[in-house]
């Protein structure tokens, strides 16, 4: 059984659809600490032929809490954040294939900010063909006081799990050892470039998949997805 667990991200970059498309179970966190100026409600989008930051505005709290704890501000004005995506790609190839799965996400109406995200992850992945199956961390019978490589270990033990796939960041974090140890390969997938089309301009790469479905079919991204990345073996 092939695992990998993230924190969830707002329509993050293909690496991240890969890293789902290689497993068979993939865990989101969201019993874990929301970091601030990180990916977690934001991302990048294309705009007049640079990047541009679209985002989603939370509700003001402490930074001290769990994802899971924080919601979305009262005044998100969804109808701007479509409005952005509209003005700067509605003249993109696949425009009328991408634009009603964006309308579907962002008008997902649960404040929750993890909610909110894990439904968007759901979403996104289905539309892109990809049959792994999610699980939300909190859910799984660890010992929840547990940090970092500890964690992961865990969870990775109680699902069964004989092959762990990190991003290629886990190179760093993790040692290999401490898997192997348990009777679990450890792998960090590693995406490798794709440009595509963008306008006629300089590419811009590793922009959320609202660009890379704004340019690419389905059918193009499967086969990026599944194909597109190596697995690094840990030292």
């Amino acid at each position: 059984m092939k695992l990998a667990i993230m924190q969830p991200y707002f329509l993050p970059y293909i690496g991240y659809y890969q890293l789902i498309g290689a497993v068979d179970l993939f865990i989101v966190y969201d019993n874990i600490k929301y970091v601030k100026k990180g990916w977690i409600n934001r991302n990048r989008m294309l705009l007049n032929g640079q990047d541009a930051i679209f985002s989603l505005p939370l509700k003001k709290d402490s930074d001290a809490l769990d994802i899971r704890d924080r919601e979305l501000a009262a005044d998100f004005d969804r109808a701007k954040l479509l409005n952005r995506w509209r003005g700067a790609y509605r003249t993109a190839p696949f425009f009328e294939e991408t634009f009603p799965l964006l309308e579907k996400i962002v008008g997902f109406e649960d404040p929750n900010l993890f909610r909110y995200l894990f439904n968007s992850l759901q979403m996104t992945s289905e539309h892109l063909g990809l049959k792994t199956t999610f699980k939300i961390s909190s859910e799984v019978p660890i010992d929840h006081s547990l940090k970092f490589q500890d964690k992961v270990l865990a969870l990775c033990e109680a699902e069964g799990t004989q092959r762990y796939i990190n991003a290629i960041g886990g190179l760093e974090l993790y040692d290999s050892a401490a898997f192997s140890a348990r009777g679990i390969e450890f792998r960090a997938l590693r995406a490798k470039p794709f440009p595509y089309e963008q306008f006629g301009q300089p590419h811009v790469p590793y922009l959320s998949i609202v660009d890379l479905l704004m340019f690419n079919s389905v059918s193009k991204l499967g086969e990026v997805i599944a194909t597109n990345y190596d697995l690094v073996e840990g030292a």
